[in-house]
C-alpha cells in the first residue's frame, strides 16, 4: 500500500487494486473515445483525431509507469494493460477500415 496526502486533510490509503481500477478506467475512456465518434471518416482522415487518441495513450502509459515505480502495480501487470489497450485499438481502427472499403449495398462500385 502507499499513503499520500489528501488535500492536507490526512493520509489516505491506496492499494493496487484502486489504482489497477483507475487506470482501467482512463483505458476504458480512450476505447470510448473512439467508439463514439460517429463520423467513422473522421477516424480515418483526420490527424487531429489521430493526434488526441495518441495523446490519451501517452498520457496512460506514463501514468502506468508512474504506478509501477511506485510500486502499486507491478511491471507485468502495467504492461499488460497497455499491450491490451493498444490490441483493442487496433481492432476498432480495423473495424472502422473494414467498414468504409465494404461498399455500400445498391451502390456501383
Amino acid at each position: 500500500m502507499v499513503k499520500r496526502r489528501n488535500g492536507g486533510t490526512g493520509i489516505e490509503q491506496i492499494d493496487s487494486t484502486k489504482a489497477l481500477d483507475l487506470l482501467r478506467d482512463d483505458a476504458e475512456r480512450i476505447k470510448k473515445l473512439i467508439r463514439n465518434q460517429e463520423n467513422s471518416l473522421c477516424i480515418a482522415q483526420c490527424k487531429a483525431f489521430e493526434e488526441v487518441v495518441d495523446t490519451q495513450m501517452y498520457g496512460l502509459s506514463r501514468q502506468v509507469a508512474f504506478a509501477i515505480r511506485l510500486g502499486i502495480v507491478d511491471n507485468q501487470t502495467g504492461q499488460q494493460l497497455m499491450a491490451d489497450l493498444e490490441k483493442d485499438l487496433n481492432q476498432l481502427y480495423s473495424e472502422v477500415y473494414e467498414d468504409q472499403r465494404t461498399p455500400e449495398i445498391g451502390k456501383e462500385a
